[in-house]
């Protein structure tokens, strides 16, 4: 059962239910990987997620990164991958698998880039956060970042949303 934890700032549209949001995007992340049993498991899955603006997420990238500048979402796993693969069906222990934060601006900038919804955007930032959280990272290798990103679309076309990918490359 994935626990998706949200505090929306101000910021954010008060429209889109954003903690709905990022509980369904956590759970088609899952879903389109090896850790899909544990989103329906009775062991607790959480994540918690920000949704705030450039400069909190500026700070946050710059004390953790050494990035000074906004990026689009931040992630920080708390959950070593090995502990999601000795989770046994039946298993009662709670998965603090990490924090996202999104940044509102520059999500809304890469929305607006690539003529699409920022809730899209969003949710694909979701997919690519919790990804990460479980493991996964595009900045290994190529081989690796190949692997991440079918994943995403897989995940997000479960959720109707086209490949993020080709939106890029037809904005480019």
């Amino acid at each position: 059962m994935i626990l998706a934890e949200s505090d929306v700032s101000e910021d954010w549209d008060s429209r889109t239910d954003w903690p709905e949001l990022a509980k369904t995007c956590a759970a088609a992340a899952f879903a389109a990987t090896p850790f899909a049993r544990l989103a329906d498991s009775s062991a607790p899955v959480e994540i918690s997620v920000r949704f705030t603006g450039d400069d909190e997420v500026r700070a946050l990238n710059r004390d953790y990164r050494g990035k000074d500048n906004p990026t689009n979402v931040l992630s920080f796993p708390m959950a070593e991958p090995e502990l999601l693969d000795s989770v046994a069906e039946g298993d009662e222990i709670e998965i603090l698998l990490g924090d996202l934060a999104l940044a509102h601006g520059v999500c809304a900038r890469e929305a607006e880039e690539r003529g699409i919804a920022v809730r899209t955007h969003a949710a694909h930032l979701l997919v690519h956060g919790t990804l990460h959280l479980l493991g996964y990272d595009h900045e290994t290798s190529e081989a690796d970042a190949e692997a991440m990103e079918e994943l995403e679309r897989r995940a997000l076309a479960s959720l109707g949303i086209a490949d993020p990918y080709q939106l890029t490359e037809a904005h480019s």
